[in-house]
């Protein structure tokens, strides 16, 4: 299977070329990227060929792509592949209007592609573990959740709002509310959020919280800070505290690595030897490329968490609760 990646503005974009490489049926057959310096390095790095017109690539031919491009991008270039007919692995969020992610679903839908999204968090194992035991009804009716995604703050594009859509709410609260959604069965009812600039001198939030109300009753927060320093040994985290009414259940999603003392980097590393997440969502979308079945992640999932997205920017603005509308 042939795959053409489109953009490594994103910093996942490296991992899913890598695992894209060493997949048995697949092949990075060619790289667009608007940074030319860049696309031309990784595609050297990755052994491809270069395209500087991206419709050059699209008209190749290619099975499907990766789309790793700026937030405020994802649109334009979905369409784009859609209409080459191309499959499609967009990174998250979907886009940064809700108006624009239900034209690429439906423009998708029309063109019959696969749009999924890259929740890479659901291939987790302990998520998945926590997601079997809920559903086991071990721990009783689910009550209330506690749930943080922190990381470091990662510059560039990411705090430029017009590129990104937003600050850390835009990059962490989406990955938190695609596992509520995926393991509870539920949708959110009303949001109330206040965010604020704590850590760092850039014009786009970097802390908050985020409290939900599900359709359910369940109440869930959410941590989406950018409050790890570069020293941290790992990007960040996903943990969730799950209370239900016959017990609890505590998740720390990374947990699973080893310690390294690296004198040589001059840093402490944290080297995870659980399966990789975004090995697993690579090898997902090649198998619904090749089988022709439904993402495990499609795009209406992506459309539902923007939404939570956007209605915690209202009530932050309004400092009021927001009863969420979906469409």
């Amino acid at each position: 299977m042939k795959v053409g990646m489109i953009s490594f503005a994103h910093m996942h974009a490296n991992s899913y070329a890598t695992f894209l490489m060493d997949h048995p049926e697949a092949e990075i057959a060619a790289i667009w990227d608007d940074d030319v310096k860049r696309g031309q390095e990784m595609a050297t790095q990755f052994e491809t060929d270069f395209y500087h017109d991206l419709d050059e690539l699209l008209s190749t031919d290619i099975d499907a792509v990766m789309i790793c491009s700026e937030n405020a991008n994802h649109k334009e270039h979905v369409l784009k592949a859609a209409s080459y007919k191309k499959h499609i692995l967009c990174e998250k969020p979907i886009a940064t209007e809700l108006e624009d992610a239900q034209e690429m679903i439906r423009v998708c839908d029309q063109q019959g592609v696969i749009l999924q999204v890259a929740y890479a968090v659901r291939f987790v194992p302990a998520i998945q573990k926590v997601k079997a035991v809920i559903e086991s009804g071990r721990i009783g009716d689910v009550m209330a959740v506690n749930a943080t995604n922190h990381g470091q703050m990662p510059g560039g594009w990411f705090v430029e709002e017009a590129l990104s859509g937003g600050g850390a709410a835009t990059d962490h609260i989406v990955h938190i509310m695609d596992l509520l959604r995926w393991m509870l069965q539920d949708e959110v009812k009303s949001v109330y959020a206040e965010f604020d600039t704590l850590f760092y001198d850039i014009k786009v939030e970097d802390a908050g919280l985020v409290t939900l109300e599900l359709e359910s009753g369940i109440i869930a927060t959410i941590d989406p800070s950018w409050s790890r320093p570069k020293t941290f040994p790992i990007w960040g985290d996903v943990t969730m505290e799950i209370i239900g009414t016959e017990g609890s259940l505590v998740v720390d999603a990374f947990k699973q690595h080893s310690v390294l003392y690296n004198d040589q980097a001059g840093k402490i590393e944290h080297k995870p030897w659980s399966e990789d997440m975004d090995e697993r969502l690579v090898h997902d979308f090649i198998d619904c490329v090749k089988t022709g079945r439904k993402p495990a992640i499609t795009g209406v999932d992506g459309l539902r968490t923007l939404e939570v997205v956007k209605a915690a920017y209202r009530s932050n603005e309004l400092k009021e609760t927001v009863t969420l509308e979906r469409s």
